[in-house]
């Protein structure tokens, strides 16, 4: 690990004040100490915002403010979200090991890197890490890799799960910056790869994610699934998160997002449009499985990843569109 300056400001806006050109945020650190410690990540200055007053839960305009310290552990044991977000919830539950959930931050989770076999070895060569320096998951070993929205530059996965589930439900960022306060729709946040992978987000240089916050709850059942290789710490090789809600056997309202499968959370209204207005039934299934799949671009080991979202989309709605 290189040395670094540290900063422990008192309140939001001195903590944007102290950024400058290398320095990182950090709050539970659970991703980026790792990354120090491989000298992946090797920022000159550490502005730690975890004792900041940013760890609240509460209910606001019909929806949710969560700010962005929460530990995830905190956030998905919270009687609102256990009640009106189980997807939240669940999603969060199924993301890591207790001790992690214990320590990590939702503004961190939200921003951790993938957990590509090359991005993590320092002497392979990686787009993210090293610009035009080529992808060796393209040929190589790509197990865990994309099947969708990847480009021939990086085909990383997102490894977030409880960014899945926010963006199914529609989640918004309140960022605090240097020229003040935004906020930023989820499905803004990430950024595919194309030919600058190295890119990922499109926070400006020294915002602060501050809150998120959930609108009100969707219509319908809320569920997660997750299919991985271990029960205990692993991260997703296909994921769900959905609300669906039906009527009279007919799907009336449809939000699907997906992980493991793309460099983003994946949310596509294809899917969604191929369901509302549908019957409930196994063939309008498999039809919104085909619009998810249409543009898969599988690249060897991870060809599996083709039928196994197919089937797990299939299961998860059945299981909610049931009674």
């Amino acid at each position: 690990m290189k040395s670094f300056t540290y900063h422990r400001p008192a309140t939001p806006a001195e903590a944007v004040a102290a950024f400058t050109p290398g320095a990182r945020f950090i709050a539970g650190g659970t991703n980026l100490l790792d990354l120090m410690k491989l000298q992946i990540e090797t920022p000159e200055a550490l502005i730690d915002i975890s004792r900041l007053d940013l760890a609240g839960i509460e209910a606001r305009g019909g929806g949710l403010v969560i700010g962005a310290t929460a530990t995830n552990a905190d956030v998905a044991a919270h009687p609102l979200v256990r009640a009106h977000y189980p997807l939240l919830a669940r999603a969060l539950l199924s993301g890591a090991s207790a001790q992690l959930r214990n320590k990590a931050s939702i503004g961190g989770n939200l921003l951790q890197r993938t957990r590509c076999y090359y991005f993590y070895d320092g002497a392979a060569p990686c787009n993210k890490r090293v610009p035009g320096s080529g992808c060796n998951a393209q040929g190589g070993f790509n197990r865990i890799h994309a099947i969708l929205g990847a480009s021939d530059d990086c085909i990383a996965t997102h490894p977030s799960d409880m960014a899945v589930a926010l963006a199914a439900l529609d989640a918004e960022l309140h960022l605090l910056g240097p020229d003040g306060e935004r906020r930023l729709p989820l499905a803004a946040l990430y950024r595919l790869p194309g030919d600058t992978p190295q890119h990922e987000h499109s926070l400006l240089p020294g915002e602060l994610i501050t809150h998120v916050a959930l609108p009100a709850p969707p219509p319908g059942r809320q569920l997660y699934r997750k299919v991985r290789d271990r029960a205990s710490y692993a991260f997703a090789l296909v994921s769900v998160g959905a609300v669906v809600a039906a009527e009279g056997g007919t799907i009336t309202a449809a939000r699907l997002a997906f992980g493991g499968l793309a460099p983003v959370p994946w949310r596509s209204p294809a899917v969604e449009a191929a369901l509302i207005g549908q019957p409930a039934t196994p063939a309008s299934f498999a039809a919104a499985a085909d619009a998810l799949l249409a543009d898969a671009r599988p690249q060897g080991h991870n060809d599996f990843k083709v039928p196994l979202a197919r089937r797990v989309l299939i299961a998860a709605l059945t299981q909610l569109t049931e009674g």
